[in-house]
């Protein structure tokens, strides 16, 4: 049983960040129903694929419709919380917007993902991840110097300062609907999320420590002891040896504690120390220097591809993967002493399980088999 084992949660089938917040709530034991519009589930994916839809039942339903309306206000009359991903204004035009639902459930939590927000001058214009951290200044920061930005995937915007932050504010609003006894809309913007995440990165800037030219600070590849090298079968290796004792210790185990080095205090010896270091990682097998270099205090780790880090000891032995269906993905996370949460379960066929998921909602049968007579469930 999972930590949020009882509680109940409808999700608004929607694009990377919502499903990811959903995701989190469901791998955490909460008893999620995903809410597909009829015939959204025949896209290009084959849904035993879509990890972020795992641990949880999904029903088709035509929102369009009054009786489709009523019941979703059925639905969230019985959760706990409630996840839409869609632009200001569509849920409110759909007649389930926030002022609707909580006079249906006055304790409902009603988690709302967007990138820009449910206001400002960008509210209601059309983005991506990308646009997102962009605009907060996170994008600009990732790469090398006299480069482009670096893209990290989708990262730092979708899942980093999208879905985490919606999961950690709906977790925060049933915490506090326990002593209030009231509900609340949960506002989580990706530019938001995406600005938070660089905090530290604005407190060095305070602090004059951090320069707005890209590929000049300790953290982003300037300095030659937090950096990517390549090895000499083409592979590469993680170096972080931050502090001095762990810098010392790299010196030594690529046995250049024996050369008269210039320190590393001045930053205008970085790029000779780097220089050094890149002949000397490019003299050895990536594995050769995980032989080397793996445990020890040089804060090192080899840079491996997907299936390598599932098959990566650490990894295995911690169960950091699971395999599900003959489909390997990332096991839940973090970990508890007593509340372990289950195993994942494969993600739903949109409305194959719609009779058990009404079932578990308090749906009669008849109930259901009106439904799906008059086309409210697909």
């Amino acid at each position: 049983m999972g930590p949020l084992h009882g509680l109940k949660v409808v999700e608004m089938a929607g694009l990377a960040p919502g499903p990811f917040c959903a995701m989190l709530l469901a791998d955490m034991g909460a008893e999620v129903l995903r809410i597909e519009r009829p015939g959204n589930g025949e896209g290009v994916h084959d849904p035993r694929f879509l990890l972020l839809n795992r641990s949880r039942r999904c029903v088709a339903v035509d929102l369009k419709s009054a009786d489709g309306v009523s019941m979703m206000k059925r639905l969230l009359s019985k959760a706990d919380a409630f996840i839409e991903g869609f632009r200001p204004g569509v849920m409110e035009r759909l007649g389930l917007g926030p002022d609707v639902c909580l006079k249906v459930n006055p304790r409902l939590v009603y988690g709302r993902m967007t990138g820009w927000g449910q206001d400002g001058p960008l509210a209601n214009a059309a983005g991506h991840d990308l646009n997102y951290i962009a605009l907060t200044g996170a994008l600009h920061s990732i790469g090398r110097k006299g480069e482009p930005p670096t893209i990290p995937l989708n990262l730092v915007g979708d899942f980093g300062g999208g879905g985490l932050y919606l999961a950690f504010g709906i977790v925060c609003a049933l915490l506090e609907a326990v002593r209030s006894g009231q509900g609340q809309v949960v506002d989580a913007a990706m530019v938001d999320g995406a600005a938070s995440l660089m905090t530290y990165m604005h407190g060095l800037r305070a602090e004059k420590s951090w320069s707005d030219t890209r590929g000049e600070n300790l953290l982003d590849g300037a300095s030659p002891w937090y950096q990517v090298y390549e090895t000499k079968d083409g592979r590469y290796i993680s170096v972080a040896a931050g502090e001095k004792k762990f810098y010392q210790e790299l010196l030594r185990l690529t046995g250049l504690d024996k050369e008269n080095l210039p320190s590393r205090d001045e930053r205008a010896n970085w790029p000779v120390l780097r220089a050094r270091l890149t002949e000397v990682f490019r003299g050895k097998s990536r594995d050769e220097w995980c032989a080397l270099m793996e445990g020890s205090d040089v804060c090192f780790a080899p840079v491996l591809t997907i299936p390598e880090a599932i098959a990566h000891p650490h990894n295995r032995a911690r169960g950091t993967f699971v395999e599900v269906e003959g489909v390997a993905q990332p096991a839940p996370a973090p970990r508890f002493s007593r509340s372990r949460p289950e195993k994942p379960r494969p993600p739903a066929v949109p409305g194959a399980d719609s009779a058990g998921a009404l079932t578990g909602w308090g749906f009669e049968a008849q109930e259901i088999a009106a439904l799906r007579q008059h086309g409210v469930i697909g």
